[in-house]
């Protein structure tokens, strides 16, 4: 199927293909299996974009291993939209008007297949050509390959790059999110983008219960967020949740790494969607006091509003005034 994308892109993916099983295709230089599917849009009623569908991060908590996304594929067999920059082009260039488009909440547009396929940096392009505005979210400082794109998008228009920010703690990001950039190179990240003038956001999430839900995690990561100069904070409360689907997979690597945590969970969760930490309340308390001492926007709405709203370069300088 590579060999109908054309050009150098398809030398580039034709020669990366090693092994062929079944309709997927493994990947000589990141070693992920992938397949191709046709679409006919790309963009959501909400101009949310995902350009592939499934993930190789080995995030524990991951929620779009849950059911109800009816991804029929294996998880780690990546699917990737084919000539997803195209439909997108399409779908741009029929709009009476720019607006933000969003991607990266259900699936990394930083995945290692992007390295190859760079198919993040071509819908980039086309974003950029069109004149619209971006947000992007990811957990991947491989974001500073394409820092050149975001700067112009930013230029032209808004770009807001965000990152999730679950643990200070490297050892513990190890084992939460095994297959992401480690939180020191996020917040790295970060800087550079906030030095190259791209206004940034932090999403905190999440917390979970008896793991990372802690006083000295959260001031951690506000320390963080304060030293990357980030515009705002995103954070849904202390806790987690957990769908058929994400469950399972979350209580295995509670089995393989913290034992004894799955019977912790099902005693005091059961079977709930939502599971709040017992901590939640101290930790709102502690978050909203120290985003204020920090001079970091943490309410939710106006966060929100901001990332939504689409604007011409000279307009954001106010935003936050």
């Amino acid at each position: 199927m590579w060999q109908n994308q054309g050009g150098a892109y398809a030398n580039r993916v034709k020669n990366a293909v090693i092994l062929r099983k079944n309709a997927s295709l493994l990947t000589a230089t990141t070693g992920e299996f992938m397949h191709y599917a046709d679409y006919k849009t790309i963009l959501s009623p909400k101009n949310g974009m995902n350009l592939y569908r499934g993930c190789t991060h080995g995030c524990i908590y991951c929620d779009s291993r849950s059911v109800c996304y009816q991804i029929k594929h294996g998880f780690e067999d990546i699917e990737v939209k084919r000539g997803a920059d195209r439909i997108l082009e399409a779908q741009l260039r029929a709009r009476r008007s720019p607006c933000m488009i969003a991607t990266g909440s259900m699936c990394d547009p930083y995945i290692p297949l992007e390295e190859e396929l760079e198919l993040t940096r071509r819908c980039l392009e086309v974003i950029e050509r069109c004149g619209f505005g971006l947000s992007i979210l990811t957990k991947s400082a491989r974001i500073l390959r394409d820092i050149d794109l975001l700067c112009a998008i930013n230029e032209r228009a808004k770009c807001v790059a965000m990152m999730t920010l679950t643990t200070f703690d490297e050892a513990l990001c190890r084992v939460l999110e095994p297959g992401v950039s480690t939180t020191e190179e996020r917040v790295s990240a970060l800087i550079e983008l906030g030095n190259a003038g791209i206004p940034t956001v932090v999403w905190i999430s999440p917390i979970l219960p008896f793991i990372n839900d802690t006083q000295e995690n959260l001031l951690g990561l506000l320390d963080r967020c304060a030293l990357a100069g980030v515009r705002g904070i995103i954070c849904f409360g202390f806790g987690t949740t957990m769908r058929e689907g994400s469950r399972e997979y979350f209580y295995a690597k509670l089995d393989e790494f913290f034992p004894g945590m799955k019977e912790r969970y099902i005693r005091s969760f059961g079977s709930a969607y939502s599971c709040e930490s017992p901590a939640s309340a101290r930790l709102t308390e502690i978050f909203r006091a120290e985003c204020e001492k920090r001079g970091l926007e943490h309410r939710q709405t106006r966060v929100f509003d901001y990332i939504r709203a689409f604007e011409t370069n000279w307009a954001q300088l106010t935003m936050f005034d």
